[in-house]
């Protein structure tokens, strides 16, 4: 009883030095003009190679021994799962209305061209990257890996970006988010494909598909189970009884898909999904709200063990190379394909470069999928690592781009009325 009251006693400092690290690295991202997760992401992974670099691992050792480390791991995971659920029925909110040609071709080119870098990538990996940034994964498994990663745009902080520049309600704002919406959903299906082929061949996608399928049956189910008047009705009497019930069912659920072979956040993709998005959608949302910040409150936890795991060692060298090859393919793929994507459909110069920068925006849904990549064994310490650095650098690229745009419009737009003073004089 002893031993449990230290270890839960060490859990709780962790925790609030973990936490304190996060407000830190959410305030000083806010004073850099960066979305606040690109700080909880940098404060929580660092954490622990400062410390083992000012104390030493055999310090680190003792401020993260296994027990304390393994409860760590279910907290951060409990974090993510409920934070998940809220940006599920965001997503699904935000998808409805959609089919036009310019939310098409963005979507397009939004993807297509990423995951062709990201085929580009993988095989520079395979055949030149060296056996320690390869790993062990099958073939198949890694490429489809690393075009996921390549492809992913992060629907949570674009909407963040969007909603502090003012941009949600406009034309770009809801082609990015929409297209983000659809290339995220495919993305989230290539990764069931390469996950199935790791764990057991072309049987495994077989497998992965049926347990994706029974989600979609489930979140069906849950729909309409959940869109008469008497569960709206209840969700408007007792909100936060019902937040704690859909909580229970999105750990459940998340622990049953990982026992199926899936990654836990299938699960709460399936509730966020269940969740009505029409009539009656502000108040679910506040049966979801409570959810998402309980569980945003912890993610950062999350990123202290992917940290973990890559610092604890002193193997875990930062590969360069794949780090810059990484970045720029991911650029040219998001960027460039965006742009090219919104041309075709329509849209002028300008905007088509707003909408690329917009779609290269990466965040906390990359590194999510990137954990799932890494806790699969899809990826190696180095290539996580890579990848990592790449989706913090897009991410981090994305404001200062678009004010370099609007920057270069207002020149643009105050030239004439230069040059028709000029004539003047």
């Amino acid at each position: 009883m002893g031993a449990q009251l230290a270890v839960g006693a060490h859990v709780v400092a962790v925790l609030v030095v973990v936490l304190a690290a996060a407000l830190l690295g959410r305030l000083a991202a806010r004073a850099a003009r960066q979305p606040e997760v690109i700080g909880e992401i940098l404060a929580g992974i660092l954490i622990v190679p400062v410390v083992a670099a000012v104390a030493g691992h055999g310090a680190l050792a003792a401020l993260l021994p296994p027990a304390v480390l393994g409860v760590l791991k279910y907290i951060g995971k409990i974090g993510l799962v409920l934070f998940l659920v809220g940006v599920a029925h965001e997503l699904r909110r935000g998808s409805g209305g959609l089919g036009s040609r310019s939310v098409g071709w963005v979507t397009i080119g939004s993807f297509f061209p990423a995951l062709v870098a990201g085929f580009a990538f993988a095989g520079w990996v395979v055949w030149s990257g060296g056996d320690e940034l390869r790993g062990t994964a099958p073939v198949l498994s890694l490429v489809l890996m690393i075009a996921v990663a390549l492809s992913v745009t992060a629907v949570p902080v674009l909407a963040r970006i969007l909603e502090d520049r003012d941009m949600m309600a406009g034309r770009n704002g809801k082609l990015s988010m929409a297209a983000a919406v659809f290339t995220d959903s495919t993305a989230w299906l290539l990764l069931v494909v390469a996950m199935g082929t790791a764990s057991g061949g072309w049987s495994g996608v077989l497998r992965s598909f049926a347990v994706l399928l029974a989600g979609v049956a489930i979140a069906l189910l849950g729909r309409v189970l959940l869109r008469g008047n008497t569960s709206s009705a209840l969700a408007a009497r007792v909100p936060k009884l019902l937040s704690v019930g859909v909580a229970v069912v999105a750990l459940v659920l998340a622990i049953q898909m990982e026992h199926w072979g899936l990654t836990a956040v299938f699960g709460a993709f399936v509730v966020g999904l269940a969740m009505p998005n029409g009539e009656g959608a502000e108040r679910w949302e506040a049966v979801t709200r409570p959810v998402a910040s309980l569980g945003r409150l912890f993610v950062p936890v999350f990123f202290v063990v992917a940290g973990m795991g890559l610092f604890a060692t002193p193997s875990s060298a930062m590969p360069w190379l794949a780090v810059g090859l990484a970045t720029a393919l991911a650029i040219v793929g998001k960027v460039g394909g965006g742009y090219l994507g919104a041309r075709l459909g329509g849209e002028t110069r300008r905007d088509a470069v707003t909408i690329g920068v917009l779609m290269n925006t990466r965040g906390l849904t990359e590194i999510v999928v990137l954990q799932a990549g890494y806790s699969a064994g899809l990826l190696s310490a180095g290539l996580f690592l890579a990848l990592v650095v790449m989706a913090l650098v897009t991410t981090a690229l994305t404001g200062p781009l678009l004010s370099l745009i609007d920057l270069r419009a207002r020149r643009t737009a105050s030239s004439p009325v230069l040059e028709l003073q000029g004539g003047r004089q």
